[in-house]
């Protein structure tokens, strides 16, 4: 090596080791840091809107205000309800079918409460995606259970109800292919009947474990297994047969979506995924791997920081927020159990810092079922969401070059 060449090759040295030392940091970053996708998803900054919000939702004035404030505080996307307590919040001909009261609840002056939110949301430029609440559960009182009484599903010992955040409750039978077309109906019905941005199913998209020793399904497990279901509610193979049947019904459910609208979105709100999974037989995690949902928001509805935190790191939030977009359901306040901004701020900046978006229950509590008054909860807000996080509407051909 001459000279010349050996100076050049020290000068080379020098430009390489400054970069390589960059790269090692970036590197190191990225790994240190899984939870940090490596692909940009639209941020999700939404609200729930319940049943408890339907003095904003029946007044036409009012909920314009509303979403015009969401607007202003940079949300991008409203959940209301569409299927609470075995009733629609919508004209429906598939509830009529059903012999389903079909339009209880309905605007002030008589309006389409859904086709009214959608309207609204999107001339503020935010996602309207209904929120399908309560699945296959229902009041055993709702005609819904009076009239189908043999559309559900039983535990062990022949009881049919159990006692949820609702009360007391039932299940529709999800593996019994009347209550399947029903549910099917219903969703592409909303799909079909606004101009949606999609549909959201939340934990009652499931079966409780104790559940699911009625006949049909009895005969059902014996055909195929060549055995009877295990006393054993924790059973592994009995587990995964369950799950796996509702897994297969969200795979027709979404190409149903799909076939109507290809941009629809396809969300899910369901509990942590060792909960959704052992006691409530919903694979969630499965569903993301087989592209059967577009967006998760798992519900962490607790008022400590560390086990907050302990929730949103878990490896199956990682590897979801790598293919979606990904947020965390954040309690915003009950109207006997209010929250504080500061705890709202603390965690929402724990769900940032770790690249996951935000959803809130629910919307009355956002400000005006809250212990602050409702200018410094809102400057929280903002302060949460200085700049707008832009989701392009399903409508939007720009939605597809996003994802």
């Amino acid at each position: 090596m001459n000279g010349y060449t050996f100076r050049g090759w020290r000068r080379f040295v020098r430009f390489l080791l400054p970069v390589l030392f960059l790269g090692s940091i970036l590197t190191s970053f990225t790994f240190s840091h899984p939870g940090i996708a490596q692909e940009a998803r639209p941020e999700i900054r939404g609200v729930w809107m319940t049943l408890n919000d339907m003095d904003i939702l029946k007044d036409r004035t009012q909920l314009q205000a509303a979403i015009g404030q969401l607007q202003r505080l940079n949300f991008n996307t409203v959940y209301p309800v569409v299927w609470n307590s075995g009733y629609v919040m919508y004209p429906s001909a598939v509830a009529r079918r059903a012999e389903i009261q079909p339009f209880v609840y309905q605007g002030a002056d008589g309006h389409d409460i859904i086709a009214d939110v959608v309207t609204q949301a999107h001339r503020q430029g935010l996602l309207a995606i209904p929120w399908f609440e309560f699945g296959f559960m229902a009041p055993p009182t709702s005609e819904l259970v009076v009239n189908h009484a043999d559309w559900l599903t039983q535990k062990r010992d022949g009881s049919q109800t159990s006692i949820s955040g609702a009360g007391e409750v039932v299940w529709l039978n999800p593996f019994l292919p009347a209550v399947q077309q029903f549910i099917t109906d219903l969703v592409v019905e909303i799909v079909s009947q606004y101009d949606v941005d999609g549909i959201q199913f939340d934990d009652h998209m499931s079966l409780p474990r104790e559940f699911g020793y009625d006949d049909y399904t009895v005969a059902l497990y014996t055909k195929e297994t060549k055995k009877a279901p295990p006393s054993n509610l924790s059973d592994a193979a009995w587990v995964k047969w369950r799950a796996d049947k509702i897994t297969a019904f969200m795979s027709q459910l979404n190409d149903a979506v799909k076939a109507k609208k290809p941009n629809a979105i396809v969300s899910v709100s369901p509990n942590y995924y060792d909960f959704a999974y052992r006691l409530q037989l919903q694979d969630w995690l499965n569903w993301v791997r087989q592209d059967l949902v577009d967006e998760l928001v798992m519900q962490v509805y607790r008022p400590d920081l560390q086990s907050f935190y302990e929730q949103i790191v878990r490896p199956e939030i990682q590897e979801v927020q790598q293919k979606i977009p990904t947020g965390i359901g954040i309690m915003a306040g009950l109207r006997n159990n209010q929250v504080s901004i500061a705890q709202i701020q603390s965690q929402v900046r724990v769900a940032q810092e770790r690249g996951l978006g935000v959803a809130f229950f629910y919307y009355e509590s956002l400000w005006d079922e809250a212990p602050e008054p409702p200018a410094e909860r809102k400057a929280g807000f903002q302060a949460l969401f200085p700049a707008p996080a832009v989701r392009p509407l399903a409508g939007d051909s720009k939605r597809s070059a996003a994802r």
